[in-house]
């Protein structure tokens, strides 16, 4: 039986006399292979076994901190992680498997610590291959890129590594520029442009950069790359397309007279729209180009007039910089009425609920920097997010 409790009442050697107090350093992110291996699968580790006599006098302490917690603004939020982490202790976890837990936490609120400042800037995340060479045309359009998105004022996320991450920052420069980078035992070496800067996080695990990556993006650029950017490709459309992530502008730039997204994009028609394992309005989620200014065009005029969306219970609310007129309105009701789900009743005939313009709904009261946009709200059915593509597209068009 795993324990690691001490048996004096002195604090371990290694934890500071006041955590809180502590010196706020980025997570350790050191490339043990033991612990990536740990992380990865569960282990044969004998749980830790603490009985709730010995958790006495835990609850004891924490009870009165959590009632504290519960009266500072989000303290209520920190009251239910602590609870949770000291539910570890009796859930017959093992050590393992705390750690994970522990280092995923430290990770992602470092993370949103370093972003924090920067929420209200737009940021496009680029990903591709670290091993495009500097000469070669997929690098010298990925800079172009960054240069253009920082001339228009986002700011840079790329992985942090050589090839086309390191195009994106040297495009952008360091001041619009964030890294994520990750540790690995090859090939992943913090570029140039981004090594030595506050806003560089060396994340352990691939799930909380991902997080990270697309969290705080508000556009997806990809060029070639391997399975790496394959994954962070397939990842976000599957986000986008199952409404796990808010509708975001993504495309896929192939150099100029390339072909690599082109032939992507001639196996995903041949083996997954053709086998109906995609519809056909997925594909209206992304855009292949191979020009660098109609890349940009497409990322921009995604926020021409949309500029975010939140749920209100069952409506989905689109802000807008522009709302419809009562004449643009009825051509949206009647070309995107497919989107709208049937509001239920007691005699289950009632018609289905309609689009509407409105101002600010109350639910809206905590978003006071979002109160002097309009609002085109629908109680929307969640399954056609290809067809919500369109529908802000459409409404950028309005403007």
């Amino acid at each position: 039986m795993a324990q690691n409790m001490s048996s004096s009442n002195e604090l371990p050697s290694d934890l500071p006399a006041d955590p809180l107090d502590a010196v706020d350093t980025a997570p350790e992110a050191a490339p043990d292979a033991q612990a990536v291996i740990a992380a990865s699968q569960e282990s044969a580790e004998a749980p830790t076994a603490v009985s709730r006599q010995q958790l006495s006098g835990v609850h004891a302490a924490a009870t009165p901190l959590l009632h504290e917690l519960a009266k500072l603004p989000d303290g209520d939020q920190v009251a239910e992680i602590i609870a949770t982490a000291v539910k570890l202790l009796h859930d017959d976890t093992n050590r393992g498997d705390i750690k994970l837990l522990n280092s995923s936490l430290k990770e992602l609120r470092y993370a949103l610590k370093i972003f924090a400042p920067y929420r209200e800037i737009r940021k496009v995340s680029i990903f591709g291959s670290a091993r495009t060479p500097t000469t070669a045309p997929d690098y010298i359009s990925a800079a172009a890129m960054g240069k253009a998105m920082a001339d228009a004022g986002w700011m840079v996320i790329t992985g942090a590594g050589g090839g086309i991450m390191a195009a994106g920052h040297g495009g952008a420069g360091p001041k619009p520029s964030f890294g994520l980078a990750i540790r690995l035992p090859f090939e992943q070496k913090t570029n140039e442009f981004i090594e030595g800067d506050p806003k560089l996080i060396t994340f352990k695990y691939f799930f909380t950069r991902k997080l990270m990556f697309l969290r705080s993006s508000h556009a997806i650029v990809a060029f070639p790359g391997g399975f790496g950017t394959m994954d962070e490709g397939f990842e976000v459309l599957t986000l986008v397309q199952t409404g796990k992530s808010v509708p975001i502008p993504i495309v896929f730039v192939d150099a100029p007279g390339g072909d690599f997204w082109k032939t992507w994009q001639k196996c995903v028609v041949e083996q997954l729209l053709s086998k109906r394992l995609i519809s056909a309005e997925d594909l209206h989620l992304y855009k292949i180009t191979d020009n660098v200014d109609e890349a940009v065009a497409e990322v921009c005029n995604f926020y021409k007039n949309y500029h975010s969306i939140r749920y209100v219970r069952d409506l989905l609310v689109m802000r807008l910089h522009k709302a419809p007129t009562p004449d643009q309105l009825a051509v949206i009701r009647k070309k995107f009425a497919d989107l709208l789900t049937p509001v239920g009743s007691p005699a289950g005939t009632a018609p289905k609920a309609d689009f509407q313009v409105s101002g600010p709904l109350s639910a809206e009261k905590d978003e006071t920097a979002l109160s002097h946009l309009a609002r085109l709200t629908l109680p929307f059915n969640r399954r056609d997010h290809g067809k919500l593509r369109l529908l802000i597209d459409h409404l950028n068009e309005l403007v």
